[in-house]
C-alpha cells in the first residue's frame, strides 16, 4: 500500500524531465512523441495496492499518450480537474470539459493535451486485487467520454475525493477505496459498452460521425432554435441518419441536447468564476429561452432549483475555504477576477512621475552605478497584492542602488503616532466618508460582494512600494537583492517628533487564536510599541495595548474583527491599557517581511501566502547586510518591497511582528540564465537568503501553490498548509542544494543535515506555512567543494 509523493523541488532542472517521465510511466502514461518532457514545477501523489494505482497530478502544459509496454484488460481512467484539455484520436480532436471522465484504452492512437496546466486524477488497474470480485468486462477499444450524471458522476466524485485525501487516508481506508474502485470499474466499462454495441458493430465511420455531431451540438448549445435538421445540414447527412445514430446509443437527439444544456448550466452555476452572471444569463447562454421552463427542468433533473443549487454550492465552497480559520479567499471571490482583470484604476494606482522626479541620479563612476529613490505615497504603492500587470514605477539597471520607502499597513492602529503629519503616510491612508485614496486593498473583488469588507476584500494586506523593473530581466534569470541599509521612519507629528513607533496584533488569523484558556474569551489585542536606540542597544518597549472593538470605517462598514487593512482607529473607540510588558525590552531585528518579484501564474495574487517568488517571507534574517536571491518569472522582474518589521520571533505566532514603517537601501544585481552555472543560486526555484555566516533556504507547505492548485490556489493553500509539508519542502531543497551546489552524495547530504543544518519554523500565520533551513558557511571552509 505504497504512498509516493513527488515534487519537482527535489530535483535539479536537468533531472526533472526524467523524474517526471518516471511518474507518468508508473500509471501507464508517457509524454507524447511530439512534445518534450515537462521541465517546470510539478507535483504528484500516488498510492498503490496490488495493481491498483490512484494518482493526483499537477504540472504545466503538456501532452500524454499510453505507455505501450504496460498491458491490462482495464482502461486507464482520467478525470481532468481544469478546463483546457484536448483529446486527439483517429476520429479527430475534441475538447473535454471539467467533470467528464475519459476511459482510455491501454493501447491505441490517442493523446490527451493539457493546453494550460495539467491537473488531473488518474486511476490505473493492471490486475484484479486480492479478494476482489472478478467481473468480466468488455475491452474498451476506443476512447470513451463520460459526462456528469448517473453512475459516471458517482465514479468521478469517488476518484476525486479519494485523490484529495490520499495522503491522510489510513492503510485500511485506502485498501477499502482501492478495492471499491477496482470492483466498480468493470461494471462501469460494461455499462458503457452495452448501449453502444449496435453503433460500433459497423465501421468506425459511424462513431466518427456521431463524434462530429456531438461537437457541433457543443459549439451551438446557445442556439435556442437548434434542431436535428440544422445539425444534419451542417454535417452533410440526412436528418433520418442523424436520429438513427443517436438511437444507436440508446438515446435521442432531443434527450442528448437537453442533457448537455443542463450539464452546462450545472457546471456554470457551480463555477465561482461565473458568479457575476445571473441565472437567466447562464440559462440563455446554454440555449434555454424560457427561465421558468429552465427552472422546472433543472429541478426535475437535479432535485433543486437553480437558485438553491447555486446558493448551496457557494456555501459549501466558502465553508471549505475558510475551514482553517485563517485569511484567504472563499472560492466565490474568484468570480469577478475575469471581469475585473488586472489592478483597478479605482485603487488610485496613478501613473508614475517621470523618472527624474523620483530618481536622485547619483552616479558612481567606478561602477557606472546610479542611485534612485522611490518615495511612498498613494501613487507608488499597491496594497495587498502582486501583479504581473502592474506598470513599473521606475526602471533601473543591474548594479544600481535604490532607496525604497515602505509603510506598515498597521500604521492606522495608532494614527496619531504613525500617520499624522507624514505626507506620504497620509496620502496612502487617507480615507474619509467621500474618498479612499487607495481603494483596492487585497486581490479580491472590487465591489466587496463576498463579505462586504471593502474593495479587494482584504485578501492580501501588505502595503508594497513599487514595482521596480530591472532592465533586461527575463524569466529564468535570478535577481540578487542586497540590503545595504534599513532606517526606521520617525513620526512627523510634532507631539512625537523624531520618535519611532510600531504595532503588533494578536489576531484571529494567529496560531494561538483557538487555544485561549477560556474559549469564550477569544479576542484580538493590539499592542503599540516605541522603538528606542538608547545606549547603542536598540530595543522596543510596549507603550499600551487595547482589545479590538467593532470598528465602523469611514464608508459605514462595521468590522467586528481585524478583517480589513487600514481601518482608522480613533482613541475614543478603544480602552487603552498602559501596564503591559512592563520593564521588558525586546531586541530589535529590523527587516522587510515582503520582498517579492511578480509571479507568472495569475494576474492578481494575494500578498499573504509566500512562495517561490518571495513575497511575505517574514524571516527576520532579511535585515541589513543580508541578500535574497529570487527567480525571475516575468519580464522586468517587477520587484516590490513592503511589510517592514522592527522585531519578530521565528513562528510569528500571534499573527504579526512589530510592524513599523522603514526605509531600505538596496543594491540590485541581475544574473542572466546563461551565467548561473557554478553559483550557489544556480537552478533556483525558491527564495534563497545569504547572510555573512549562513545560507538560509526557504521551504513552504506548497512551494508553488499557484501552479499546484491552479485557479483555486489562493483558497486551497490556506486550507491545506501544515508544518509537516513545509518541513519536507525545506529538507528536499537543502538536499538538492548540498548535492547539486556542494557536490555531496545523497547519503552525505542527509548525514550533514542531521548534524549541522538548523531547521526552524519561519511562520505559521501566512496561509502557506514556512520552515527555513540554515547551513553555516563554516562547514565548507576547509573543503575543496564549491
Amino acid at each position: 500500500m505504497s504512498l509516493r509523493p513527488f515534487t519537482s523541488e527535489s530535483y535539479s532542472e536537468d533531472d526533472r524531465p526524467e523524474a517526471w517521465r518516471d511518474v507518468l510511466s508508473s500509471i501507464g502514461l508517457q509524454p507524447t512523441a511530439a512534445t518534450t518532457t515537462h521541465h517546470g514545477h510539478a507535483t504528484a501523489v500516488r498510492r498503490t495496492f496490488e495493481g491498483i494505482a490512484l494518482a493526483k497530478l499537477s504540472a504545466g502544459a503538456q501532452a500524454i499518450s499510453p505507455l505501450s509496454d504496460l498491458a491490462s484488460d482495464h482502461p486507464l481512467v482520467l478525470l481532468p480537474l481544469e478546463d483546457g484539455v484536448g483529446l486527439k484520436t483517429v476520429a479527430g480532436h475534441q475538447i473535454v470539459a471539467v467533470g467528464h471522465l475519459l476511459l482510455l484504452p491501454r493501447k491505441g492512437d490517442w493523446s490527451v493535451a493539457f493546453q494550460r496546466d495539467m491537473r488531473a486524477v488518474v486511476l490505473s488497474v493492471t490486475s484484479d486485487p486480492l479478494h476482489s470480485r472478478r467481473a468480466s468486462a468488455p475491452a474498451i477499444a476506443d476512447v470513451q467520454i463520460v459526462g456528469p450524471g448517473g453512475f459516471g458522476d458517482v465514479f468521478a466524485r469517488m476518484m476525486e475525493q479519494a485523490a484529495r485525501n490520499l495522503e491522510t487516508l489510513s492503510d485500511a481506508e485506502w485498501l477499502a477505496i482501492a478495492q471499491s474502485l477496482a470492483d466498480l470499474l468493470p461494471t462501469f466499462t460494461r455499462q458503457l459498452a452495452e448501449p453502444t454495441a449496435d453503433l460500433n458493430s459497423g465501421t468506425a465511420t459511424k462513431a466518427a460521425t456521431l463524434h462530429r455531431l456531438c461537437q457541433t451540438i457543443e459549439r451551438r448549445l446557445d442556439d435556442a432554435d437548434l434542431t436535428p435538421a440544422k445539425v444534419a445540414q451542417a454535417e452533410g447527412i440526412s436528418e433520418r441518419y442523424l436520429q438513427k445514430l443517436f438511437e444507436g446509443t440508446g438515446s435521442s437527439f432531443t434527450h442528448y441536447l437537453r442533457e448537455r444544456r443542463l450539464q452546462r448550466t450545472w457546471a456554470d452555476l457551480s463555477n465561482p468564476s461565473e458568479a457575476h452572471h445571473s441565472i437567466s444569463e447562464i440559462a440563455f447562454r446554454a440555449g434555454f429561452n424560457d427561465s421558468a421552463h429552465f427552472s422546472r427542468t433543472f429541478r426535475h433533473r437535479f432535485g433543486l432549483s437553480p437558485r438553491e443549487f447555486r446558493q448551496n454550492e457557494a456555501e459549501r465552497l466558502t465553508a471549505s475555504a475558510m475551514a482553517a480559520g485563517q485569511r484567504g479567499w472563499p472560492q466565490e471571490a474568484l468570480a469577478q477576477l475575469r471581469s475585473q482583470h488586472g489592478p483597478s484604476t479605482a485603487g488610485k494606482i496613478a501613473k508614475p512621475e517621470p523618472a527624474e522626479t523620483i530618481t536622485h541620479g547619483i552616479a558612481d563612476a567606478s561602477k557606472n552605478q546610479r542611485h534612485h529613490h522611490l518615495a511612498a505615497d498613494a501613487s507608488r504603492v499597491h496594497w495587498g497584492y502582486f501583479s504581473r500587470s502592474l506598470p513599473p514605477q521606475i526602471e533601473i539597471n543591474s548594479g544600481d542602488t535604490i532607496t525604497i520607502e515602505t509603510l506598515t499597513q498597521h500604521a492606522s492602529d495608532d494614527p496619531e503616532r504613525m500617520i499624522k503629519g507624514d505626507i506620504g503616510a497620509e496620502s496612502v491612508f487617507r480615507w474619509t466618508r467621500d474618498q479612499k485614496n487607495v481603494d483596492r486593498r487585497g486581490a479580491g473583488p472590487m465591489d466587496a460582494s463576498i463579505y462586504g469588507r471593502g474593495a479587494g476584500e482584504g485578501f492580501g494586506v501588505h502595503i508594497c512600494t513599487g514595482p521596480v523593473a530591472i532592465r533586461d530581466a527575463q524569466p529564468g534569470d535570478v535577481l540578487e537583492i542586497r540590503i545595504l541599509d534599513i532606517v526606521p521612519r520617525a513620526s512627523r507629528n510634532p507631539d512625537f517628533d523624531g520618535q519611532v513607533f510600531g504595532s503588533s496584533v494578536a489576531a484571529w488569523w494567529g496560531y494561538h487564536y483557538k487555544e485561549f484558556l477560556a474559549e469564550q474569551n477569544a479576542r484580538e489585542a493590539v499592542t503599540i510599541y516605541e522603538i528606542l536606540d538608547h545606549d547603542d542597544v536598540p530595543y522596543a518597549r510596549a507603550l499600551y495595548s487595547y482589545r479590538w472593538e467593532p470598528q465602523t470605517d469611514p464608508f459605514g462598514t462595521v468590522h467586528n474583527t481585524y478583517d480589513y487593512p487600514g481601518i482608522p482607529i480613533t482613541p475614543a473607540s478603544v480602552r487603552r491599557r498602559h501596564d503591559v510588558l512592563d520593564g521588558i525590552r525586546i531586541p530589535l531585528r529590523p527587516h522587510f517581511g515582503v520582498i517579492a518579484v511578480a509571479p507568472r501564474e495569475a494576474d492578481l495574487v494575494d500578498s499573504v501566502p509566500p512562495a517561490y517568488f518571495g513575497g511575505n517571507l517574514d524571516n527576520w534574517r532579511l535585515g541589513k547586510g543580508s541578500t535574497v536571491y529570487l527567480p525571475v518569472s516575468v519580464p522586468g522582474a517587477l520587484l516590490s518591497v513592503g511589510d517592514p518589521h522592527a522585531a519578530q520571533g521565528d513562528g510569528e505566532l500571534g499573527g504579526t511582528a512589530i510592524e513599523c514603517s522603514m526605509t531600505g537601501t538596496f543594491e540590485v544585481i541581475l544574473h542572466k540564465k546563461g551565467n548561473l552555472a557554478g553559483q550557489a543560486f544556480a537552478d533556483l526555484t525558491y527564495p534563497l537568503i545569504e547572510t555573512e555566516s549562513d545560507w538560509v533556504l526557504m521551504g513552504f507547505s506548497h512551494p508553488n501553490y499557484l501552479a499546484e492548485f491552479g485557479a483555486k490556489g489562493q483558497s486551497e493553500v490556506y486550507a491545506t498548509s501544515s508544518l509537516d509539508l513545509a518541513m519536507k519542502d525545506a529538507f528536499r531543497k537543502m538536499r538538492r542544494f548540498l548535492m547539486n551546489i556542494k557536490g555531496l552524495t545523497e547519503d552525505e547530504a542527509i548525514a550533514l543535515m542531521s548534524v549541522a543544518v538548523d531547521f526552524g519554523v519561519t511562520q505559521v500565520v501566512d496561509g502557506n506555512w514556512g520552515v527555513h533551513a540554515i547551513l553555516s558557511k563554516r562547514v565548507f571552509d576547509h573543503t575543496s567543494k564549491s
